[in-house]
């Protein structure tokens, strides 16, 4: 079927605010049954027109040009969806809601900022650098009723701490209540309802006789000697051992037992022993450690003995450029007047 602009928006009903299209009369048809390609054959097709409807409207609308292409502006949406989830229960009044309704208090809104007489300025009411804040004064004017032996700062930060251990079990407490009404959304009322808060919770189980026995007794043989050692309490029983005794051979040598930790361990070397030998016990291993610690042995003797040669010998000094001078004469050869030095004469050698 052709369908034109005019024919979609009689045919369909088309919601530019939300971009949804639908048909009313739309039905699949029951006889005959239609099998599950031709139904979603005949959904891809009545979603095609559906799509196209909505885009031949968008085009009707008035737009302007853009570097990216036209524009338009969506009218305001026509149909009301319905709510994924139920509508909130109102919460139940507070203590202080209710006090606050009994008495006629009002609730004003508050500034947020004041006067801090400390520095001249204006500053914010709460957070950081806060206006008249207690932690920052330096001096705390001291009344005829304050008690000398009390430290003031620690006394405002103790009533602090209190006042903020109040206020968190009121929170604590209000959103109990409003739990028990449902008027808390899904994850926060299933943390309400395991609050910590005092007088929620059951009582506690009464310990038997038979459990503080077992706990006794437990923290009795906690100790490296098992409890043998530890002072016993008055009417204390001695602690029962569940179990087998582990039995541990005598460390003295003796007739009894004595005799049979050593036999044990002469088990045991025999069983290493014979388990094996012929790794164990090498020869020819051996042979060649004992033949290369005798040459070793004998390089170290001869190497000590050619060190000890050489510190005996005297020492010949070294000549130096310059030591000898060759003089005038022939064939002779006279020391000079530095240390050491040579130089020929010019004295003829006698006939």
């Amino acid at each position: 079927m052709e369908i034109d602009g005019v024919e979609h928006q009689k045919v369909f009903e088309v919601d530019l605010g939300h971009l949804m299209a639908f048909d009313s009369h739309h039905t699949f048809p029951t006889q005959p049954p239609l099998s599950r390609e031709d139904l979603v054959k005949q959904a891809l097709q009545k979603g095609t027109e559906l799509v196209q409807a909505i885009a031949d409207s968008l085009f009707t609308l008035p737009a302007t040009e853009d570097v990216d292409g036209p524009l338009v502006k969506l009218p305001a949406p026509l149909t009301r969806l319905p709510r994924e989830k139920h509508l909130p229960k109102p919460k139940p009044p507070t203590k202080w809601d209710a006090f606050a309704k009994k008495k006629g208090i009002q609730k004003k809104k508050k500034d947020k900022v004041l006067y801090d007489e400390q520095s001249g300025t204006w500053k914010r009411r709460y957070g950081y650098d806060r206006a008249n804040d207690e932690d920052a004064v330096p001096i705390i004017e001291a009344k005829e009723t304050d008690d000398p032996t009390e430290d003031p700062f620690a006394k405002r930060k103790e009533n602090k701490r209190n006042r903020v251990d109040k206020q968190e079990k009121n929170r604590l407490q209000n959103l109990k209540e409003a739990a028990k009404f449902g008027a808390l959304p899904s994850h926060v009322q299933l943390a309400a309802t395991a609050l910590p808060i005092t007088g929620t919770q059951a009582a506690p189980k009464k310990v038997t006789k038979d459990e503080l026995g077992n706990v006794a007794g437990i923290a009795a043989t906690s100790t490296a000697s098992g409890g043998k050692f530890d002072k016993k309490l008055a009417g204390e029983k001695p602690p029962q051992h569940k179990g087998k005794y582990r039995k541990f051979l005598p460390v003295a040598e003796g007739t009894g037992m004595g005799s049979l930790e050593r036999q044990q361990t002469e088990k045991i070397l025999n069983k290493i022993m014979s388990k094996n030998s012929h790794d164990i016990l090498n020869v020819n291993k051996a042979v060649t450690v004992q033949t290369v610690k005798k040459e070793k042995k004998r390089n170290n003797d001869k190497a000590r003995a050619s060190s000890t040669d050489s510190k005996l010998k005297p020492k010949k000094k070294p000549f130096k450029k310059g030591d000898f001078k060759k003089s005038s004469g022939k064939g002779d050869f006279k020391k000079s007047s530095g240390k050491g030095d040579f130089k020929k004469s010019s004295a003829k050698p006698k006939q």
